[in-house]
């Protein structure tokens, strides 16, 4: 009989035999987003036999639903634009935002290799980037690339077809259960829920899959899973909506857990201050925030009409003082910001969640901001734009950063939502999950936002997919490599 004990004292000893398991294979990935793809197609090429697991009707998780952005240092397009970077530099940056929390190894480990990561996704599976460099919050340079469509779909579309081209599939509806171990404690094999139902859990059998070299857990973070993140951060309640898809919750995580994995950073939960509470989930609305208002737009209180936090802080720092106001700000912006930004905006006035204005006036009406301290603040900042020096919070002015001085103006409510959880599973630079007393859990790897440590205290916009790629590589490589 098969064992599923999730406690060194409950593993059963006994020998298994083929017939015990309904199906097996070299290596079993658990999830199909960016990192959990990653992994197979590495698996794969390195000679495993490989079986990807997805509990949903469909594959990409919450990876499908990004806008895709990678961050990558010392890229060609950096070169070709003049742009200074480095691993050095991007290893700094993550570590600022951090806050120091991170792990160094892995920081190290995501920015080396963020521009090979970057590179294969290129020459390999095919995607095809904007032909731009973005800088985001906390990043010191610009360095952040957008696949076409503004969507992590265009990845994901093209890591399917890699997949099928490879010979494998994505198997949906297949919800994973736990781990089964041997009688040394070596992860084998899982029970997983064939034939599940996301809105009717008792649909489907239960499947035993042997993994005769490795499993890898890429189930993704747990950012709507409420109980568990409250358990974690008391005030993200119901209340406060997130941008993840419903099925981000913490089950795969608990499992690990179980059978001895070492808890990071669970706390450390990133909040997304560019998301608007006029629309649900991620919705449209960032799209504008990230890319015109933060870069060359100011946030005002709407209580004073004033600037009260740098926009190009870390999504951290700009989190905590928009929640800090006690209520949503607004993000402005005008017509020559959205022409310095090449983004077109039309599909965002469509929504109703960025809002048009003939005059400032006007703007100050609809949002109920005092108007003569919003004249002021805008006075004050386009000085600042004039001299290339925010005086006040220290915001970089960007060298095409131009006065808010030209009509028609747009707005944008903000409230931050909870996007992403930077608390994890621990692993080390192979991918291993590591146990509670610092060793490797044979047979077990994991990669993406199921464990913790790359990040700290904040994650950086991009970093996600970045690290996504480069663990899901090396822990696909790794496990394929395992030795029984």
């Amino acid at each position: 009989m098969l064992s599923t004990g999730t406690m060194a004292e409950d593993i059963e000893v006994f020998e298994k035999q083929m017939e015990d398991w309904d199906e097996m294979a070299d290596v079993v990935v658990i999830g199909s987003g960016f990192a959990g793809l990653t992994a197979a197609i590495e698996a794969r090429n390195a000679g495993a036999s490989v079986v990807i697991l997805e509990k949903m009707k469909a594959p990409g998780g919450n990876s499908i639903i990004s806008d895709g952005g990678i961050a990558a240092a010392g890229t060609p397009l950096q070169k070709k634009e003049g742009i200074k970077d480095s691993p050095e530099l991007m290893y700094a940056d993550m570590l600022k935002a951090g806050l120091g929390l991170n792990h160094p190894d892995l920081v190290r480990e995501v920015a080396e290799k963020s521009n090979e990561a970057f590179q294969w996704s290129i020459d390999y599976l095919g995607v095809e980037y904007l032909d731009r460099v973005d800088s985001f919050g906390g990043h010191s340079v610009p360095r952040c690339y957008t696949p076409l469509n503004v969507s992590g779909s265009t990845i994901i579309k093209r890591q399917i077809a890699r997949i099928q081209e490879l010979g494998m599939e994505v198997r949906t509806q297949n919800f994973f259960q736990t781990f089964i171990r041997d009688s040394e404690g070596r992860v084998c094999g899982v029970l997983t829920r064939d034939g599940y139902d996301y809105k009717d859990a008792d649909k489907g059998a239960d499947k035993y899959i042997k993994a005769g070299k490795a499993v890898i857990l890429a189930t993704g973070g747990f950012g709507s899973d409420i109980a568990f993140r409250v358990a974690q951060d008391p005030r993200l309640s119901e209340e406060i909506d997130s941008t993840n898809k419903p099925f981000a919750t913490a089950e795969a995580l608990k499992e690990a857990l179980k059978i001895g994995a070492t808890p990071v950073h669970l706390s450390q939960i990133q909040l997304g201050p560019w998301a608007s509470p006029d629309e649900k989930g991620f919705g449209v609305g960032p799209g504008f925030s990230d890319y015109i208002v933060f870069l060359y737009g100011i946030v005002v209180d709407p209580g004073t009409g004033t600037r009260f936090v740098d926009e190009l802080a870390d999504r951290k720092t700009l989190s905590d003082a928009i929640l800090n106001t006690g209520q949503p700000c607004i993000g402005i912006a005008d017509t020559k910001a959205v022409e310095q930004s090449g983004w077109e905006i039309d599909r965002w006035l469509k929504k109703g969640v960025v809002k048009q204005f003939s005059q400032l006036q006007e703007l100050a009406s609809f949002y109920r901001l005092p108007y003569g301290e919003l004249r002021t603040t805008v006075e004050k900042y386009n000085d600042y734009v004039k001299n290339g020096i925010d005086a006040e919070f220290g915001k970089p002015i960007l060298p095409d950063a131009a006065a808010i001085n030209f009509p028609p103006y747009y707005g944008i409510r903000l409230w931050p939502k909870v996007h992403y959880t930077m608390g994890g599973i621990q692993i080390n630079v192979r991918g291993q999950v590591i146990d509670l007393n610092q060793h490797p859990i044979k047979g077990l790897y994991a990669a993406g936002e199921v464990t913790g440590g790359v990040h700290g205290a904040c994650r950086l916009g991009s970093c996600a997919i970045t690290e996504c790629l480069v663990f899901g590589r090396i822990s696909g490589r790794n496990a394929a490599a395992e030795k029984i």
